[in-house]
């Protein structure tokens, strides 16, 4: 599964050092920051550091950065000599010939689609954050940032003049923009559910939506007239293709099928075999005489368009395949996918030409070993990963695939680590080899174990599973303890407080909760976060309660009270797990953009 270490961290370290601690109270602007230049690969993490407290929490800086965020789509440039890879980051451009990064844009949120204008000198991309933006590529500068949308945008592509601009969002709209002067020329409305995927007809006359309805709509552009709705489909289209001479439209589905249509008529002309997995990229050759399709069953289909069948299959991703593309000679096809890596296939043979690596599954879940030595972090793609903390150099990768990694706990003298997944277990791993000790089926539960913690004395594991509860166990027997009620949707993380008298918890229904261990009781609810808390930890001495959310942010709480201390921003997607390193300097975050932040203060 996993690729050394060169090929899937680029790491990047700032270190912010603070000229002088001032009073620290919360809303106070604090001392001004010194900026170094980036510290070197490999590269300790500086030590002079000061705990943090809450007379401090407002000094609290990004340290360093690991990772180069999620992939999600790749996309060849007009003339096939540049290929760009759309991510959770921005924008990489890697030269075709040698694969070597040329340019680097970056964003200030997740990417979801990116198009290059016709000529090749511009690239548009819908964000997350709601709006679609234009670069120049050739030294990067900002030309345009179109915004109207009210949710993510999820596609966007150009007219083929180069003239127009079109972005799907989820917020069940499409829109067309004038790229010259960035107006919004029109929005088609009227879908009850959201648009998955759009595509631009050849000559630019006609716009295919597929919607979550499981069907595929056709308007003219001219005046925003729907030509025709093609139904029939078995699942929500999420992937669209329209043939080089615009006769022909190929729509994709999550059950795994594959559509031809005539545009002309509506008429479907064929199903292609069922595929083993949701069909999440379409791409038709130059010629139209092949169809490329990615699969969630981390496969890429080769079809032949005149009759269906299937060329070959070009196996060797270990993730879902969110992206196909045939470069402009049709000779090479590009797949990116969850795994991290983009793949570059000969069409004729199927066989691998290149393997480009660096991107990495979402992050959900970190811990510091108790000795600070060690970072672990549980992911998307069902494996944890445990990191050398002073340089980030990747040590192992702990793989039990049968469900989500969604919260790690180290035992306290570090030589345990429990994973919860979202397959209902429970799992206790060897540090030293990564060997598999037990599973816990005794805390099975009906929903997601969401989140565990183990006490500092090691004799109990909580759990927030998702019904909104969190459970406490007996570790030695995995007797259940205590069952803690009150929160109104699913626990994502759990913490004990280092002299093990309280628990907190985060939850779905934006709130931290502190409980009491003794009897599970209520101490309070801390209110303020505006999306899902994901991740809760307290510092070293107890003081300090940190919390991470789907709202991109780091709140800082003072125990005692409840009290806000400060709000920590800077990651560009949501805050899935925090951590502090045992002496309390350094908290670490690790965020859906793929990346892990390092926030710290000087005395």
């Amino acid at each position: 599964m996993m690729k050394p270490l060169s090929y899937i961290f680029y790491i990047l370290l700032f270190v912010c050092i603070l000229t002088a601690c001032g009073s620290g109270q919360p809303g106070s602007a604090g001392p001004a920051l010194t900026l170094n230049a980036p510290v070197a690969v490999g590269s300790p993490i500086p030590g002079s550091l000061a705990i943090i407290s809450p007379t401090q929490a407002n000094q609290v800086t990004q340290l360093a950065r690991w990772g180069k965020g999620t992939l999600n789509q790749v996309v060849w440039e007009p003339d096939g000599g540049m290929l760009a890879v759309a991510s959770s980051l921005g924008i990489d451009f890697y030269d075709e010939a040698t694969l070597q990064e040329v340019r680097f844009i970056q964003s200030e949120a997740s990417i979801s689609s990116i198009a290059f204008s016709p000529d090749g000198k511009s690239v548009a991309a819908g964000l997350d954050d709601h709006s679609v933006r234009i670069w120049r590529i050739s030294d990067g500068k900002l030309l345009q940032t179109l915004v109207g949308h009210m949710d993510r945008v999820i596609e966007v592509a150009f007219s083929p003049d180069g003239r127009n601009l079109v972005s799907a969002s989820l917020d069940r709209s499409v829109r067309i923009w004038r790229v010259s002067d960035g107006r919004s020329l029109r929005t088609l409305n009227g879908l009850t559910y959201g648009v998955l995927s759009v595509a631009f007809s050849p000559d630019g006359r006609i716009l295919a939506w597929g919607s979550s309805d499981n069907t595929v709509r056709l308007w003219r552009l001219s005046d925003g007239n729907l030509l025709s709705t093609l139904q029939g489909l078995s699942g929500s289209v999420i992937s669209l293709a329209f043939s080089p001479d615009g006769e022909t439209l190929a729509s994709g589905t999550a059950a795994h099928t594959i559509a031809l249509w005539q545009v002309s008529n509506g008429k479907l002309l064929r199903t292609l075999p069922r595929l083993a997995g949701s069909a999440s990229s379409l791409s038709f050759s130059p010629n139209g005489r092949l169809l490329a399709s990615g699969s969630d069953d981390h496969s890429v289909q080769l079809w032949q368009v005149a009759d269906g069948n299937l060329l070959r299959t070009l196996s060797g991703h270990t993730g879902s395949v969110l992206s196909v593309g045939f470069r402009a000679d049709g000779q090479t096809l590009a797949s990116g996918s969850e795994d991290g890596t983009i793949r570059l296939w000969r069409v004729s043979d199927g066989s691998l030409l290149s393997n480009l690596g660096g991107y990495q599954a979402g992050l959900n879940s970190l811990a510091f070993s108790p000795d600070g030595g060690i970072l672990a972090a549980g992911s998307d793609d069902g494996t944890v990963r445990l990191w050398r903390a002073a340089d980030g150099t990747l040590l192992r990768t702990l793989v039990e695939k049968t469900g989500r990694a969604e919260s790690v706990a180290f035992s306290p003298d570090g030589q345990t680590l429990a994973s919860g997944t979202d397959d209902n277990l429970i799992r206790l791993w060897r540090v030293s080899d990564g060997s598999l000790l037990r599973v816990l089926n005794k805390v099975a539960y009906e929903t997601r174990i969401k989140s565990v913690a183990i006490s500092q004395d090691g004799q109990l594991l909580a759990a927030g599973v998702g019904d909104g509860s969190e459970l406490i166990y007996q570790l030695s027997d995995g007797n259940r303890l205590h069952i803690l009620e009150g929160h109104a949707s699913w626990v994502e993380s759990v913490a004990f407080s280092p002299d093990g008298q309280t628990l907190a918890s985060g939850s779905d229904d934006n709130t931290v909760g502190l409980w009491r261990v003794s009897d599970g009781g209520l101490i309070r609810f801390l209110e303020g976060h505006t999306s899902w808390v994901q991740s809760v930890t307290f510092s070293p001495d107890g003081q300090v309660l940190a919390s991470g959310s789907d709202d991109n942010t780091i709140r800082l709480w003072r125990v005692t009270d409840g009290s806000l201390l400060f709000t920590l921003q800077g990651d560009t997607g949501p805050v899935e797990s925090v951590a502090f390193n045992p002496n309390g300097r350094i908290l670490a975050s690790a965020s859906s953009d793929g990346t892990v932040r390092l926030w710290g203060i000087a005395p």
